[in-house]
């Protein structure tokens, strides 16, 4: 449970992030619990009220299945991706099929889904092609007490987060910086001066080699734009923050 009114982030390594809410939810977002740098293997999982994936990915669907089926979270996702879902998941009656530009309600939360600029095709072992799971988006969770977090996902940088930043108003940012398959840190720190936040969460960094991006490359590139009063928090894996 997240500390009195606070709400306590946790990062997992690279985009697996848990929320624990003032009401006392526990929000899972891309829940790759295997991945190299979690200190928490997926089958000690055993909370979740609102499960969110950004994009069909393997290293973002993660071991959502797994977890869901024990826990039977609320399950905000993509219309696509609700689709497999209904195929493929036997708490199908807990998913709630949504687009970008929505907002519905799960677990007395208000979950706004958003864009997000990223490809979503994964493997299909029985297929000519990929297997398609909906379009990449990000996702802004209010808490009980209006605070707002926006989880980027996988993305370039794009000028229409300045109107998440207006619609939203989110209180901290968690955007990838590794590079590569996302945007790095020079664009991560543009990033955060078109959502006007005082507070970056930086993900999707360190995991394997290619995702060369650091937390201080972030601040010197914030320092950079002027936007040295940024506070970009960094824990290691497993560690949490409060906001």
């Amino acid at each position: 449970m997240s500390d009195g009114d606070a709400t306590a982030i946790t990062w997992y390594g690279h985009a697996c992030v848990e929320i624990a809410t003032p009401g006392g939810r526990t929000v899972l977002i891309d829940p790759w619990f295997g991945n190299p740098r979690s200190p928490r293997p997926p089958e000690a999982v055993d909370r979740c009220d609102v499960l969110l994936v950004t994009h069909g990915h393997d290293d973002h669907l993660g071991d959502a299945l797994q977890i869901a089926s024990r826990t039977r979270p609320a399950w905000p996702a993509i219309h696509e991706l609700e689709l497999w879902l209904r195929r493929n998941y036997a708490g199908a009656d807990r998913v709630i099929g949504m687009n970008k530009g929505g907002t519905v309600e799960a677990a007395g939360l208000r979950i706004s889904m958003t864009g997000a600029d990223h490809s979503a095709g994964t493997w299909n072992a029985g297929g000519e092609t990929t297997a398609y799971l909906g379009e990449p988006v990000g996702f802004v969770i209010e808490m009980e007490n209006g605070t707002r977090v926006y989880h980027a996902g996988d993305t370039a940088v794009f000028g229409d987060m300045r109107y998440i930043g207006e619609l939203f108003r989110p209180d901290v940012a968690l955007l990838p910086i590794g590079g590569h398959y996302t945007m790095d840190p020079t664009a991560a720190a543009i990033a955060a001066e078109l959502l006007g936040v005082r507070q970056v969460m930086p993900i999707h960094y360190g995991t394997f080699p290619a995702l060369a991006g650091t937390p201080g490359q972030l601040r010197e590139a914030l320092a950079g734009r002027g936007l040295g009063d940024v506070e970009v928090h960094a824990p290691e894996p497993g560690g949490t923050i409060r906001i």
